[in-house]
């Protein structure tokens, strides 16, 4: 039984000693990573010798900052989803013709990232079956292409829309924790190809400078989570109630927006208020519109091609109520969505017109609805441009069932008149104003960007009874952070969606998290090690058999050159003594 278990540890011992090559694998890495398919020329990187020259060091160099410059823009386009819509439009008011540029945007970082995260896998690959990199030079173009574009679609994003870094910020405080251990596993599964070029290099320098920057990076991801902060690792019982959701100007998504079916779609998917945009017609008719003009969501090109321009305060109710307003959805599909719809309800979104605050407002008194809306004042010469508070006031308590409590008026002109002439509406703020200045406008809730979301900003002004509305939250990732800050209430373009979450996602508490945290380190520190471990002792026993493999061929050489002289003189000491003989019995005869 011994002498079993002795002969397979020997078995075993001599296996891990020898080197294999997996030549199909490595024929195919070579292939794919260097393009030399035909003519393959063996490049393994001997005992001592670095992974490549200084041109391929180079080249693998762009290749790990492309990689970590197409990574860090894909997460920061990916986390900024929830903007999408309003990119889109942004680029539409500048060049004039609407185009989903936020996907195309999207689907070119993903195919570059995927190209250099293909190279890199390959250049690991063949770093761990120990051969020499050479890249070949259309993979360093395309390397350099995708890394200006990382760099260029970075800086003008942020140039133009800077506010996205925010959202990238918040996203952390959700995705951080599970980042964490991505990160650890990544640096871990490196941890092969690092240790076998480490103890085959004979240059310090090279070697301590690689091996410090491995473990520099290791330890500063192990300690991350000591400066992490994110508002869903809560105690259990400490969770808030959902925030309610007011739908955007209707649920954009499944209806055109400020239309009535697109409110009536917000009231079937459960939203508890409903959002829109004031204008004042040129006779007097609040109506709903977003835009300055009527080009976005109408179809005034062909009603009134030569007024494409002029502000939409400036027609008729009866010019107004000419136009469709339903149509551009169906053919420019903003959200992606019109093709869920039913032929029935493809029918009736198409032949849309331009809602009036009278009936929208008769909606919400129906179902029992809060509202909040944006109210624009008319522009120079129009006959309303003094009184579209007072008119609109008018609508509200005379026009119109809804109960005054219902109204969360948003307006800050004029809010102390607004104020004694019904003091039952809802004074809503939607700057961050202090305190004080707050309690003296009698204000209830604040609407402000969600980039301003914060549990302490929302714990103070929930300590004086003022509630919290953020503005616009589509993604269940940012809501569900929104919920875990103890936000009261969400503005939303997918209130259909949002209605169905029951718990917040990524919600665990500071024990389960602190037990992932550990084990994540220690289960990596173990691995590391035992790699580490074995290429140490795999390179040692390595270079000790190949130089008692010299040795012993060169004193088997030796002893057989000897044996063979003492065989030359016996043979030699026989032949003189036979001639010897045959001379004394010559000298006889």
């Amino acid at each position: 039984m011994a002498s079993t278990l002795s002969q397979w540890l020997r078995g075993l011992r001599a296996k891990l000693l020898r080197r294999y090559e997996h030549r199909p694998f490595v024929l195919c890495l070579v292939g794919l990573y260097g393009c030399r398919w035909r003519r393959h020329k063996r490049s393994v990187a001997q005992p001592g010798d670095c992974c490549c020259n200084k041109l391929e060091g180079a080249s693998f160099a762009l290749l790990v900052a492309a990689f970590f410059l197409a990574l860090v823009f894909l997460y920061f386009w990916g986390q900024a989803e929830n903007d999408y819509n309003d990119f889109d439009w942004f680029i539409f008011g500048n060049l004039g013709f609407w185009f989903p540029w936020s996907v195309v945007l999207l689907v070119i970082a993903a195919g570059f990232f995927s190209y250099v995260t293909v190279l890199m896998l390959l250049a690991v690959c063949l770093l761990s079956e120990g051969q020499k990199l050479q890249l070949h030079w259309s993979h360093k173009i395309g390397i350099l292409v995708s890394l200006m574009f990382s760099v260029v679609a970075t800086a003008v994003l942020s140039d133009l829309w800077s506010k996205e870094w925010t959202t990238l910020l918040l996203s952390f405080q959700v995705t951080a924790p599970h980042l964490h251990v991505g990160g650890v596993l990544l640096i871990t599964s490196l941890a092969w190809p690092v240790a076998l070029h480490i103890f085959r290099m004979n240059s310090r320098v090279r070697k301590g400078l690689i091996m410090g920057v491995y473990l520099t990076t290791l330890f500063v991801l192990y300690l991350v989570p000591l400066g992490l902060y994110s508002p869903c690792i809560k105690e259990e019982g400490t969770l808030g109630p959902a925030p309610a959701l007011i739908g955007h100007r209707g649920a954009p998504m499944l209806a055109p927006e400020n239309t009535l079916m697109s409110f009536e779609k917000a009231v079937e998917a459960g939203s508890d208020g409903l959002e829109t945009d004031v204008t004042i017609s040129f006779d007097g008719v609040p109506f709903l519109m977003h835009d300055h003009t009527l080009q976005r969501t109408t179809n005034i090109h062909e009603v009134f091609p030569y007024r494409t321009d002029t502000p939409a305060a400036m027609f008729s109710w009866t010019e107004l109520e000419s136009l469709n307003a339903g149509a551009w959805f169906l053919s420019h599909d903003p959200f992606g969505t019109a093709g869920s719809l039913g032929a029935e309800e493809r029918q009736r979104a198409g032949n849309q017109s331009v809602c009036s605050l009278q009936v929208f407002l008769q909606l919400a008194a129906q179902t029992n609805k809060l509202v909040i809306f944006d109210l624009y004042r008319p522009p120079r010469g129009h006959p309303y441009r003094d009184s579209w508070l007072q008119r609109t006031l008018e609508v509200i308590l005379n026009e119109s069932s809804i109960h005054s409590s219902q109204v969360l008026w948003l307006p800050s002109d004029l809010r102390a008149l607004v104020q004694e002439i019904d003091p039952e509406l809802q004074q809503t703020s939607g700057s961050r104003l202090p305190l004080e200045e707050l309690q003296s406008n009698h204000i209830v809730k604040l609407n402000l960007h969600y980039s301003s979301m914060s549990t302490e900003l929302i714990r103070e002004y929930a300590a004086v009874n003022i509630t919290t509305n953020l503005y616009v939250i589509s993604q269940p990732w940012l809501y569900c952070l929104a919920w875990c800050t103890g936000v009261h209430s969400v503005t939303t373009d997918a209130p259909q969606l949002l209605n169905t979450l029951s718990f917040p996602l990524l919600l665990m508490s500071p024990d389960e998290y602190k037990l992932m945290w550990i084990l994540t380190d220690i289960l990596s520190f173990i691995l590391i090690f035992v790699i580490f471990g074995f290429h140490w002792w795999r390179e040692r026993r390595l270079a000790f058999c190949s130089d008692n493999r010299i040795q012993l061929d060169n004193g088997s050489y030796s002893k057989f050159k000897t044996e063979m002289s003492d065989i030359w003189s016996v043979s030699s000491s026989k032949s003189q003594m036979e001639q010897t003989a045959n001379l004394a019995t010559v000298t006889e005869h």
